[in-house]
């Protein structure tokens, strides 16, 4: 976003641009940044009640002096009466051996007394894991079937009919916990499956949603209470701005009078919640300030797209960064004179005239492709040395091309990886030893050994693996395996393998555009005719079918297998049929539903099967 406003600033044209934040405590500093105004207002819709749990005790926290003050009564191990005295309630332990544990007990009495009064509550978790836990323990201590409105529980079943509907299957763990009007949401989930929850949540087909804290950055999904066990993610705090934004999702106006938060926390880290809690929101500050990296592509970027060509006119441009606002204007000079040399060095820019500058080749294709400087460095000798001895005869290496060189966090498991690589066939080893990936070091890694990074070079070992790794994934799902089949195969989560194959598309356009800008014709030719089968992710029988909205993949095959291949069938087809093919492999428990859900799809298809086939048919006759 500073790249995109400084680029705005320096246009000859007047700009409006409106921003809003709650988590920012200068917002003034991004008023003068951008020549505009600011205006700060506390005012609440809907007011929030703020409280502590600890130890199956409520206190308020509504003020930092009482936060603080409760926090020292409840470290005086010696004035129990005192802390209990502060409390405004308790938790009641349960009989359950699996809520012994008193924050858990707390977690799981909140929400459902919240659900209890048919109101809303979310509830964050610190991993995907404890999402899962906990919305099964909540889910466990709600009303079941026999006393839930028959109205709301068809609901639910129609949302479990909607997610047996999709090419995932329905997971195992939320075909327990919505019938009670419980799910979780995080990563592992496909986008289909966490958009049907959140808006499941959103129209209150659902009354509690467990998430991890990327929901609370990235989806409006308010709540009348908010209730997060404790306040980590993963095994380290959250940010202040993080838990306001947690916090903030409590309160809805229009639907709540009021919202209530509780932050639930074990002895061990009390202070460290207390100090959480009353801490400021975080300065705003460059994202230029901390990576050379960012500097170098955002004067590549300018410098490739013309609008600042000449030293003089890279320091103006420099000047009206936020970087430049904030710090001594000289540091910010001397940084751009030594990005712009390390350009130079790597060929990215090269000398225009006496004092301008204009992109390299490779400066254009790595701002086509959309790569920091580090990436397409990577890229360009990846592609280089591919160009001299291309595997042409299997699909492994046009694949690991197409894998996006970003590290997403993917774990390898080596074992996996060393049974892949002795089922490759020649064409497959081939491009294992092309890529310098030893079948002896594999298998030391899948004995127990591990890859040392400390160098740039051992770094780059380390990818290429992750790559390779990742491109297996892609061969799978290519061969129309399905999602959650590959995730079990890889020991990966299905929404890793998701958001894989959504990635990789884009990474596969960026690689294709990098080809041309290099004037690398045939290759970005073959890069461009496998990328039809990466989207569609099947095999290339099935490219045509793909085109057709809900068909893809393990879909378009069940739909070639029941003798529907090629647009024109599919659209002469009556929609009743259609909905048939999908069910082949897939038993629902509800069969009315489920078939209510498909017929509705199956009317998709054939709408949009009509609409391919008539501008097919449009084209045949304009060819005529």
């Amino acid at each position: 976003m500073e790249l995109i406003a400084t680029k705005l600033i320096s246009l000859p044209q007047s700009m409006q641009v409106v921003g809003m934040s709650a988590t920012l405590s200068n917002i003034r500093l991004l008023s003068t940044w951008l020549d505009g105004h600011s205006y700060e207002t506390k005012y609440q819709p809907v007011p929030v009640e703020e409280h502590l749990v600890y130890e199956s005790h409520v206190y308020p926290a509504a003020t930092t002096s009482e936060l603080l003050k409760t926090a020292n009564q409840l470290k005086n191990v010696s004035q129990p009466t005192q802390s209990e005295a502060m409390a405004i309630r308790r938790i009641e332990p349960s009989v359950h051996r699996e809520l012994k544990d008193t924050v858990v007990n707390s977690v799981v009495a909140l929400a459902a007394e919240t659900a209890r009064a048919g109101y809303g509550a979310l509830v964050f978790a610190g991993s995907r894991g404890a999402c899962e836990t906990d919305a099964k323990l909540i889910a466990r201590v709600l009303p079941q079937q026999e006393e839930v409105e028959s109205t709301v529980f068809d609901k639910r079943v129609g949302l479990l009919a909607e997610l047996r509907s999709l090419s995932t299957g329905l997971d195992a763990a939320l075909e327990e916990t919505i019938p009670s009007g419980v799910a979780f949401h995080h990563a592992g989930l496909t986008t289909e499956e966490r958009e049907l929850i959140a808006n499941a949540y959103d129209m209150g087909v659902l009354k509690v949603c467990v998430a991890t804290c990327s929901l609370a950055a990235g989806i409006n999904l308010p709540a009348r209470r908010v209730i997060l066990h404790n306040a980590r993610m993963g095994r380290d705090f959250v940010g202040p701005s993080m838990l306001r934004q947690m916090r903030g999702r409590a309160g809805r106006k229009g639907k709540d009078e009021v919202g209530e938060t509780y932050l639930c926390c074990r002895k061990d880290d009390l202070e460290q919640v207390v100090d959480l809690m009353h801490s400021e929101m975080p300065q705003l500050m460059s994202g230029l300030n901390s990576d050379k990296q960012r500097i170098q592509r955002a004067l590549l970027e300018v410098i490739a797209i013309r609008l600042a060509t000449s030293r003089d006119s890279i320091n103006d441009y420099a000047a009206k960064t936020l970087l430049a606002c904030t710090g001594d204007l000289a540091l910010v000079r001397k940084c751009v004179q030594s990005s712009l040399d390390n350009l130079l060095s790597l060929n990215f820019v090269k000398v225009d005239g006496l004092d301008g500058f204009r992109p390299t080749q490779l400066g254009k294709a790595i701002v086509a492709s959309a790569l920091d400087p580090d990436d397409g460095t990577f890229i360009h000798k990846e592609l280089q040395r591919a160009l001299k001895a291309f595997v042409m005869d299997g699909e492994m290496h046009i694949l690991y091309m197409f894998t996006p060189v970003q590290d997403y966090g993917t774990n390898i498991n080596w074992q996996v990886f060393r049974n892949e690589m002795e089922a490759l066939d020649d064409s497959g080893h081939r491009v294992l030893g092309f890529l310098g990936l030893k079948r002896a070091v594999i298998n030391r890694l899948a004995q127990g050994g591990v890859l040392k990074g400390s160098t740039s070079e051992e770094q780059d070992v380390i990818r290429v693996h992750r790559r390779f790794y990742m491109a297996l994934q892609l061969r799978d799902l290519c061969n129309e395996m399905p999602i959650h089949v590959v995730a079990r195969k890889y020991d990966v989560h299905r929404g890793a393998v998701r958001t894989l194959s959504q990635t990789c598309t884009g990474f596969a356009a960026g690689m294709i555009k990098f080809c041309e800008q290099m004037g690398w014709g045939i290759m970005s030719a073959a890069l461009d005719h496998f990328s039809d089968r990466l989207r569609a992710g099947a095999r290339a029988d099935l490219l045509a079918l793909a085109k057709i909205t809900f068909i893809k993949s393990r879909t378009a095959r069940i739909f070639w297998e029941s003798g529907y291949r090629s647009i024109a069938a599919v659209a002469n087809a009556d929609p009743r049929e259609l909905a048939q093919p999908s069910k082949v492999r897939i038993k629902a428990q509800d069969s009315s539903q489920y078939e209510e859900k498909m017929m509705a799809k199956a009317q998709v298809i054939s709408n949009s099967a009509n609409r391919l086939w008539q501008i097919e048919m449009q084209h045949d006759v304009y060819e005529e």
